[in-house]
């Protein structure tokens, strides 16, 4: 899997199939999406503002063959040998192929090799499932919580009122 940065032009692609991975529905619909998050995951304009705002974050892209977009993910360092991981999307009609498990690998491979000692992450408390994934794969709750951003619709509109994010770790 070979990763690259993204590029404006594939910033559109990126916007759709985040949508479509994490807020889909349907029989295309992916098991990682949020269901307790109404409306867009991201949308160009808070992706392109989140980029202008973290220059040493990369967002990058992973291909087929032919050109389409498979899978991509946000990597940014984040404090004292940490990077921090988020956005990981793979098309969710492939992701019955592990190909969710070789984009985090590949993630954590471009990670450490710009210096990075840790990952981490933040996941929403009650996706259990999403939680014991990354689990499977090293990665451990830090026992922090930090508070759901109510009131700020740039991720979507929750559906509930008790959503936090749990912090996971995991050494490189």
């Amino acid at each position: 899997m070979r990763l690259q940065p993204a590029t404006e032009a594939d910033h559109p692609e990126v916007v759709a199939l985040t949508h479509l991975a994490f807020r889909g529905t349907g029989p295309r619909a992916s098991w990682n999406v949020e269901s307790i998050i109404a409306g867009d995951r991201i949308n160009l304009a808070l992706l392109r503002e989140d980029l202008a705002a973290k220059p040493g974050a990369h967002l990058l892209t992973w291909r087929d063959d032919d050109g389409e977009l498979q899978g991509h993910v946000w990597l940014e360092p984040a404090e004292a040998g940490a990077w921090y991981l988020g956005l990981l999307t793979v098309r969710p009609d492939r992701q019955d192929q592990k190909l969710g498990r070789t984009l985090l690998a590949a993630a954590e491979d471009f990670a450490r090799a710009h210096g990075a000692a840790r990952m981490r992450m933040t996941v929403i408390n009650l996706r259990d499932t999403l939680i014991a994934w990354y689990q499977r794969r090293g990665y451990r709750a830090t026992g922090e919580i930090r508070p759901f951003p109510y009131g700020d619709d740039r991720f979507g509109r929750p559906r509930r009122d008790d959503l936090a994010f749990v912090v996971l770790e995991r050494a490189l």
